[in-house]
């Protein structure tokens, strides 16, 4: 388990003079939800989580420890991210590309053990994609794709799971079952942070939602507490209709 800890972290926007400082700990068990409108800066507040980029000001603490004093490989062993756009153009399988997963365990010209194959197997099959493991990654189409990154970053097996559209070119039974997928790890102490366009995937499954604001503006807290109408309203700009299904709200476009 592992657990990530924002102190007055401020993200680099690029053309955006400033933005709140934000100031939480992502801890084991919770599914966070970045929800706001394209430009808000939620691809960025991925990647300086995963210490791609720089905060603007601020700190981020990787397990009590400052995040830039660890090397990659380290960081690899206990973080992993799924982009939101991929270039799959090297000649590789699906099994080849998702076993890419365990070389930040692997020494230089280190080979695969069996355990190594056999949870790149394993995410395959969870995945639903093991028919394909054959497949060139470049003959799939984007949704399977989607899937081979995800399988990657299951064999990769990190205690923090970041995420970016992680629903993106899936069908409906896919986004279902790979969110499904993602809650259980959840359930076994993983860390999850992921951004999405979809409310009712955010409602459905995340216990906590950060909310990005153009302007640089942010709040965080229980998705009970964020996932309210009005907030939503003023973060994208459109007026919505509330209804409940299973406890849950559900949250419709008005005209």
């Amino acid at each position: 388990m592992a657990s990530l800890e924002l102190k007055a972290m401020a993200i680099d926007v690029p053309g955006r003079a400033q933005g709140d400082a934000l100031s939480f700990c992502l801890e084991p068990g919770q599914i966070w939800g970045i929800l706001g409108p394209n430009g808000a800066g939620k691809t960025t507040f991925l990647q300086t989580l995963a210490g791609l980029r720089a905060p603007r000001s601020g700190q981020i603490h990787l397990n009590q420890r400052p995040l830039h004093s660890y090397k990659r490989r380290a960081i690899a062993q206990l973080l992993g991210l799924v982009f939101q756009e991929r270039h799959d153009d090297f000649p590789a399988t699906v099994m080849e590309t998702a076993l890419m997963g365990r070389h930040a365990f692997l020494s230089a010209w280190q080979m695969e053990s069996a355990n190594d194959i056999a949870l790149t197997q394993a995410a395959l099959v969870a995945l639903d994609i093991d028919h394909l493991a054959d497949r060139l990654v470049s003959t799939l189409s984007g949704g399977e794709r989607q899937r081979v990154a995800i399988a990657t970053l299951m064999t990769q097996n990190p205690a923090i799971w970041l995420a970016d559209e992680p629903t993106n070119h899936l069908d409906l039974h896919h986004q279902v079952a790979t969110l499904e997928l993602m809650a259980q790890q959840a359930k076994q102490g993983k860390t999850l942070v992921m951004c999405l366009h979809d409310l009712n995937l955010a409602a459905r499954w995340c216990t906590h939602i950060l909310l990005l604001y153009p302007d640089g503006q942010a709040c965080w807290g229980d998705a009970e507490s964020m996932l309210q109408p009005t907030a939503l309203e003023t973060l994208f700009n459109q007026r919505l209709q509330t209804a409940w299904i299973d406890g849950k709200p559900f949250f419709i476009p008005a005209r």
